[in-house]
């Protein structure tokens, strides 16, 4: 039993590591911004599900084409039957059987075999336009699904960029918050130091200790708006095994050396996506209209076919028994053309519908104005943000540098008995402020690139940026 117990001991030390192992959670996986967009790129299902409305327009217009080609029908058929025959005519309808042959003397509820097979061919040399705008109108909507499909894409890696701009932001405001306890920490070392030492008033303890409690709160509140950008990253990725990690150590350290040269776009606004889809339903609007003038037009069918039956009842009256009726007796043939005309009295609904579409047109169109006007504004408005956030980028170094000699003369004064604790907690605040629109300077400097990138319709001039 003791070695047993020997043995057991020593399975239970060896397991204990690798159990701990598996039970340990996996880390986090790590992005960098460039990676994370391209990575939501693939994989988001947004994107996805405009990619397949591309493939499922593509097919369209196969289908549409494939009215150009001739049809042939065939069939067989093989039944068991009555051959009870009135004279008289039944009007058109899809529930009565026909039924062909001699009216008989008498009725009988004796039933025969009956066959046939036959092909039709059909062919529509002539339509007046209707194949040709029907393709022109399914090709319109490929062209507006490979420009959505663009268009979501575009969104996605904006929405990917500025969840991950967010999160390296919410991180280097931790880092300053962080700073500004720590600090408040050293402080209040001091001020109880005095204090104990009755150098200084015990509110100044009491001061110190609520200053630094206020200061852990707002460390407190920047992780949880880390945590929160972090989770909104996760799902504009498409990621769904837990938070990611962004890594934007390349962003913090170095600005784009060119940067200050992005302030101008000059390329044409009708390539950006949004333009692109506005015009694509401009365009099958325009489709759609064309289709319509066209359907009230006459059709042309050219048609042959070859057909044969056999019965098993004879048109003086006697049936045959067995399996006769099965094969086939007697065989024909024709050939000829058709014209097809309109409905005359659907004038009314065709117009309807041409108004309709004619609406939807300059509905459209509309639409499309208002997209170059949406993204001339943006142009303007990145333009903008990138030259404020290089300048403010630029002067941040310099408020920090200014406000953290403040903050040590204020400390020295203090411990002089020169100042109060209220100068002191005045230069630590705007030490802490300094430092936290420092830390964020350079990340809305990447975020103007990124909005100014968006803008041009293109993200890959942002990406550029992005390599070391």
């Amino acid at each position: 039993m003791t070695r047993f117990l020997i043995v057991l001991h020593a399975a239970v030390l060896w397991l204990a590591p690798i159990v701990a192992l598996a039970q340990q959670p996996a880390a986090p996986e790590t992005f960098t911004l460039d990676r994370a967009i391209q990575y939501a790129a693939e994989h988001y299902p947004s994107v996805r599900a405009a990619v397949e409305q591309v493939n499922a327009s593509s097919a369209g217009v196969s289908v549409a084409r494939s009215a150009y080609l001739p049809r042939l029908d065939a069939l067989w058929q093989s039944n068991r039957a009555t051959a009870n025959n009135i004279f008289g005519e039944v009007l058109p309808q899809s529930v009565i059987p026909s039924l062909t042959g001699p009216v008989l003397t008498s009725a009988s509820s004796q039933s025969v075999w009956g066959s046939a097979t036959g092909a039709l061919f059909t062919w529509e040399p002539v339509d007046f336009g209707l194949r040709k705008a029907t393709v022109a109108g399914a090709e319109a909507a490929v062209t507006q699904a490979r420009a959505g499909e663009a268009l979501t894409r575009l969104e996605v890696e904006s929405a990917v960029g500025v969840a991950f701009l967010n999160v390296v932001a919410a991180e280097r405001a931790v880092v300053a918050a962080q700073g500004d306890v720590d600090r408040r920490e050293s402080l209040g070392q001091i001020v109880h130091a005095l204090v104990d030492n009755q150098l200084r008033p015990g509110a100044d303890a009491s001061r110190a200790d609520a200053e630094r409690a206020a200061a852990r709160t707002r460390l407190i509140q920047a992780q949880q708006v880390l945590i929160l950008a972090q989770i909104t990253l996760t799902r504009v990725l498409g990621v769904t095994t837990g938070l990611v990690r962004a890594d934007g150590s390349r962003l913090i350290d170095r600005l784009p050396p060119d940067a200050a040269d992005l302030t101008e776009n000059t390329a044409a606004a009708a390539t950006h996506p949004l333009v692109v889809a506005r015009q694509a339903a401009v365009d099958t609007a325009l489709a759609q209209q064309t289709q319509l003038s066209r359907v009230d037009m006459p059709r042309l069918y050219l048609q042959s076919s070859v057909f044969a039956r056999g019965s098993g009842a004879n048109a003086t009256g006697p049936f045959e028994g067995g399996a006769d009726g099965l094969g086939l007796e007697r065989a024909n043939w024709a050939a000829g053309f058709q014209i097809v005309f309109p409905n005359v009295f659907d004038f009314s609904s065709l117009n309807a519908r041409k108004a309709a579409a004619a609406a939807s047109t300059r509905a459209e169109t509309a639409r499309h104005d208002e997209a170059l006007l949406t993204i001339a504004s943006e142009r303007q408005a990145a333009s903008a943000l990138v030259q404020a956030a290089l300048a403010v980028a630029a002067n941040t170094p310099v408020q920090v540098a200014a406000a953290r000699q403040s903050f040590q003369q204020a400390t020295a004064r203090y411990q002089a008995g020169l100042a109060g604790l209220a100068d002191v907690a005045d230069a630590q605040g705007l030490l802490a402020q300094s430092e936290a629109q420092d830390q964020v300077a350079r990340v809305d400097v990447w975020r103007a690139l990124l909005a100014q990138s968006v803008a041009g319709g293109a993200i890959d001039p942002f990406l550029k940026r992005l390599q070391p």
